[in-house]
């Protein structure tokens, strides 16, 4: 199989090389809006239980948030951090691996868990005013014992979403 050879930049001219310059920029930004997803993660606990989050404080990186990925280790998942809180949905759009989600106020308090199917445009929707919603691997809350009412230690350390 033959590759061809690229052009160096000078050699490209006129609206060629604008394309070619849009068509980079437009990686470069695909290949930021993707790293941004897991921008950082936090240490939370709920009920003793100690989890690593994913955090998705961005609009970018909640629209992504566990999409594509083929798994999630045990006692992982990811934090979505809200600008406001709401009525806030979530679905599982391009998004492989079987989910739960918790819907958490802004004072840490779990609203409701609903458990997710992979690849479902169904929307499952917070029960009040969420500040946050947690995703876990499917049935990790309830192996755990976790219920609504429980509270999330750790989300202080969580950036504000924007």
């Amino acid at each position: 199989m033959k590759f061809p050879v690229p052009l160096p930049l000078a050699a490209i001219t006129g609206l060629r090389r604008q394309a070619w310059v849009a068509a980079l920029l437009g990686l470069t930004a695909l290949v930021l809006a993707n790293s941004a997803t897991a921008q950082e993660a936090l240490r939370l606990s709920i009920r003793g239980h100690s989890l690593r989050a994913e955090v998705a404080s961005t609009a970018d990186a909640r629209s992504i948030g566990l999409m594509y990925r083929k798994s999630l280790p045990e006692n992982e998942g990811m934090l979505f951090v809200f600008p406001e809180a709401a009525y806030h949905g979530m679905w599982m759009k391009n998004t492989y691996v079987p989910l739960s989600v918790a819907f958490i106020d802004r004072q840490g308090a779990i609203l409701n868990i609903a458990d997710m199917t992979p690849l479902s445009e169904t929307s499952h929707t917070a029960a009040g005013l969420a500040g946050y919603a947690l995703e876990m691997n499917r049935g990790w809350f309830a192996k755990q014992g976790i219920r609504p009412g429980d509270r999330i230690e750790g989300l202080e350390k969580a950036p504000r979403g924007r």
